[in-house]
């Protein structure tokens, strides 16, 4: 990669018969003259920057016209990249700006890789590397509150934070640095200071780290695994969670054959809720297949919501379920609890009651053992205790966000934790009274990590693993 090449990609989503607008963004030195070379701008249109122009893409070869659009030049630094910038606004579709996009290419530019004008964005000091994580977050977003995360990244909170505090490590490094060239010059070192200081640091880059977790759930969501018997109510609680009828409802089990999915946000978490096919023994081949399916489910999510018969209570078929669900977190869905609550011959269980429940369930949400909701799905009613339940699981998972309006990456998570390891180091080297040449040692190291984080120290395989996972044109 070159960095000195004129770069051009598609900077946006192209399918066919689908998006009005396509954008073909160029970057670089050539990015005006190549522009001119294919852009005819009608009348006494005058080309400088951040002004719009309207006009026709030819090839300058044949002269055939390729495409009506709009041009925006912006001249460096006033651009993304800080270099010069090129958008033509074409007509939407996969021909016209593939063919624009070609033009681009035979006429001196070079297909950028991915991430590539974010990367030269960074390279060029216009966003440090929490902003250019952030633009992907963003563009990933799956729910309003992600997007939130990564605007207020974007905007340079988190950068803000892990500079105030790479400062104040500096000038630890300061003060200590010139005790060991200057002994005799300076007045002797506060180590009381010294161990404030630290103690400062150590404490906000923790809060920090507590929302690396809520993070994770923000970017890739939380599965939710819905299993039970069959005809227990999966596929009703499904569509009344997620208000529609993705699943099929019947009085006759095994109606779900396969694994059925729905994503819904949740408190700002995106969820894919699994309705899952009723576990039982058949001989149905296709139903066998959809159990095993259901099992698989199961085991591969983040939660398991287990549905039974408020009106039965429960069997011992439940007790085989949950043996198989039990090693993932769990929220017992007493369902059909209108039925339950319905004067009806008795059954072995006493109905309207918990008492049939085994250990370890508890006796609602926040009681102990685990938590159970009480729903009817067919009527529309349990499902905002279901995701309260389901927010509280979360909580206490120490999941929740510390009071910041941010939430760190798994790699901003690494380097983090050896800034807190690092500065434990030195109150370590305080303590054991070692000379102050030990105290700059991990003081260095956690400098350095905090570095890597907003890009001020890192290496090129950090880079290219970062911005391999961006799009090409982004």
């Amino acid at each position: 990669m070159s960095l000195s090449d004129t770069i051009a990609a598609i900077a946006t989503a192209i399918s066919p018969q689908q998006g009005s607008v396509g954008i073909v963004r160029l970057s670089g030195d050539r990015a005006e003259a190549i522009a001119q070379q294919i852009f005819h701008a009608g009348g006494r249109q005058v080309w400088e920057s951040h002004r719009i122009l309207y006009g026709f893409v030819r090839n300058p070869l044949t002269k055939e016209t390729i495409d009506e659009s709009l041009l925006l030049l912006m001249k460096a630094p006033r651009s993304f990249t800080r270099e010069d910038v090129v958008e033509f606004h074409c007509h939407g579709g996969i021909m016209a700006v593939q063919q624009v996009l070609n033009l681009c290419l035979e006429n001196g530019a070079r297909l950028a890789e991915a991430g590539e004008f974010s990367l030269r964005a960074f390279l060029n000091g216009r966003i440090d590397l929490t902003q250019a994580e952030s633009i992907n977050d963003l563009v990933g977003a799956k729910s309003a509150q992600a997007a939130q995360s990564a605007i207020a990244s974007l905007r340079g909170k988190l950068a803000n934070s892990l500079k105030y505090l790479r400062g104040k490590c500096l000038n630890l490094l300061t003060e200590i640095e010139a005790r060991i060239d200057f002994e005799d010059d300076l007045p002797p070192l506060d180590v009381e200071w010294v161990k404030s200081e630290i103690k400062f640091v150590a404490q906000e880059s923790q809060q920090i780290l507590a929302t690396a977790d809520r993070g994770e759930l923000l970017r890739t969501g939380l599965k939710v695994a819905i299993v039970g018997r069959p005809n227990v109510g999966k596929s009703s609680l499904l569509n009344a969670w997620s208000r529609s009828d993705r699943a099929i409802v019947t009085d006759l089990p095994g109606t779900t054959r396969d694994v059925v999915d729905s994503q819904l946000v949740v408190g700002g978490i995106p969820i894919q809720v699994l309705d899952t096919a009723g576990i039982r023994e058949t001989e149905d081949v296709v139903e066998k297949i959809g159990v095993e399916r259901s099992r698989q489910a199961a085991q591969s999510a983040d939660l398991v919501l287990m549905v039974i018969d408020a009106s039965i209570g429960w069997i011992e078929k439940d007790t085989e379920i949950y043996e198989i669900v039990s090693d993932r977190p769990v929220i017992l869905v007493m369902n059909k609890i209108d039925l339950a609550l319905t004067p009806q011959p008795p059954l072995p269980q006493e109905r309207g009651s918990l008492d049939f429940l085994p250990s370890p369930f508890g006796r609602g949400v926040g009681g102990e053992g685990i938590p159970i909701v009480k729903t009817a799905a067919s009527q529309n009613q349990g499902i905002e205790d279901l995701e309260t339940a389901i927010l509280k699981c979360i909580q206490q998972d120490a999941i929740a966000a510390a009071n910041l309006d941010v939430a760190i990456n798994q790699r901003q998570k690494a380097c983090l934790l050896r800034v807190v390891q690092s500065l434990e180091n030195v109150k370590i080297a305080i303590t054991d009274q070692l000379p102050l040449d030990f105290w700059t040692i991990d003081l260095r190291a956690a400098i350095s990590a905090i570095g890597e984080i907003t890009g001020e120290e890192v290496t090129e395989s950090v880079l290219d693993q970062i911005f391999s996972r961006f799009c090409i044109g982004k």
